[in-house]
């Protein structure tokens, strides 16, 4: 016959975490407005990433990027991606790729648009001091 195992309360210890831990960190639906509604905050980090919402018919003028990749991620309305190869549409869900410096604006359609910007974090300014 096998022995009872005795009813024991079973705690678990916590360890301090090497790195920072995954949590959540926003709502890509959240904030009106136009431009950037979201930013991603903490300050360690390697990645930026924003939320912008456009309202109808506003948008980005053109200009050459930034000297990294950019992706985009649609998360509602639609616009328009205007390249030198010429436009794209922008729909809910579209994945676009940015190259760095690439030339391109951005168009909100009728019903404004919403995307998730995402790229390696730009390397800060540093103080100058003599």
């Amino acid at each position: 016959m096998a022995e009872a195992i005795p009813d024991v309360p079973r705690t678990r210890t916590s360890k301090p975490a090497s790195t920072s831990l995954p949590r959540v960190v926003g709502d890509a639906g959240a904030g009106d407005g136009s431009g950037a509604v979201w930013n991603l905050t903490p300050q360690e980090r390697t990645l930026d990433a924003n939320v912008i919402h456009l309202p109808a018919g506003d948008g980005i003028a053109e200009h050459a990027g930034p000297e990294l990749d950019v992706l985009i991620h649609v998360i509602d309305g639609s616009g328009t991606l205007a390249t030198e190869a010429g436009d794209l549409a922008l729909e809910p869900g579209a994945l676009v790729w940015l190259p760095k410096r690439s030339r391109r604006a951005i168009t909100a359609g009728r019903e404004g648009l919403r995307y998730l910007s995402v790229h390696g974090r730009k390397p800060m300014l540093g103080l100058l001091t003599r």
